[in-house]
């Protein structure tokens, strides 16, 4: 008897299923929903914050675990069997982060690093490109640090290479930078997998969808790697094999790209 089969979608968000400007999904949302209506799961991997992903399942009317701050948090695997845990947190906390950052940055650095928690609320939604309680969500954070970096990339690589020295990673996202512990996506899609598939009795098959830097490696460990179209983001020196990539932008491109690999799925 053939073993069932489970697919497991994981997506970040932004520039990948939400369009980068309105965040929202609305032309491909019947489709969407129909993956779900046939017993596909979607699991959103992303850099928003568990504020903004609740507030996501709840605009939508949606109940889909999912992971935030790049890997930081996994939350609602309990929705998939009842007997995984409804959170399960892989990161210090942000005052710990933060603590390790101030010891370890020379003064040198600390000068071209701009926190954006500490902008006024004006600048913030100029980087966010949010209205005030959506911004407000975003600014939530539990595990991670937004930056904006405004030295060259010899003086970013060096900050960069002190973080990681110290236990620390930089995620490079959209529109900022966040200093996180030592998480990424794929780390937390890695862990996600681990509990389900000693749950579910099924072989589990996993799309992975993104579109930018720190989405590479979780794309990388799926069976069907998929990237949607980003024009800020150069993916000619990305090598993976089987890449299914869209010739649109989100949200469409993400609808083509999931299509696509169910296709091979089912071939």
């Amino acid at each position: 008897m053939k073993q069932k089969k489970q697919i497991i979608i994981f997506t970040d968000l932004d520039g990948s299923l939400l369009d980068k400007d309105t965040f929202r999904f609305d032309e491909i949302e019947d489709y969407f929903r129909e993956l779900i209506s046939i017993g596909i799961k979607i699991i959103p991997n992303s850099s928003k914050t568990e504020s903004e992903l609740l507030d996501f399942n709840k605009l939508n009317n949606l109940n889909l675990s999912f992971i935030s701050e790049n890997g930081s948090s996994i939350q609602g695997l309990n929705l998939i069997h009842s007997n995984l845990p409804e959170k399960v947190s892989l990161s210090r906390s942000v005052d710990q982060i933060y603590s390790i950052y101030n010891e370890n940055i020379p003064y040198h650095l600390k000068h071209k690093i701009t926190f954006i928690l500490k902008l006024n609320s004006k600048e913030q939604q100029e980087i966010f490109g949010l209205p005030l309680d959506k911004m407000m969500l975003a600014l939530n954070r539990n595990y991670s640090l937004p930056i904006q970096f405004n030295g060259n990339e010899i003086e970013k690589n060096e900050f960069i290479q002190i973080m990681n020295n110290a236990g620390l990673t930089v995620q490079t996202g959209g529109r900022v930078m966040n200093i996180c512990d030592n998480v990424n996506k794929s780390k937390a899609m890695s862990k996600a997998l681990e509990l389900i598939r000693k749950k579910l009795d099924e072989e589990i098959i996993t799309i992975g969808v993104g579109d930018n830097e720190n989405d590479i490696e979780m794309i990388k460990q799926s069976n069907y790697p998929c990237l949607v179209k980003n024009d800020n983001f150069n993916c000619s020196l990305i090598n993976i094999d089987n890449l299914i990539k869209s010739s649109e932008p989100s949200p469409r491109g993400w609808s083509d790209v999931i299509k696509t690999a169910i296709q091979k799925i089912k071939t």
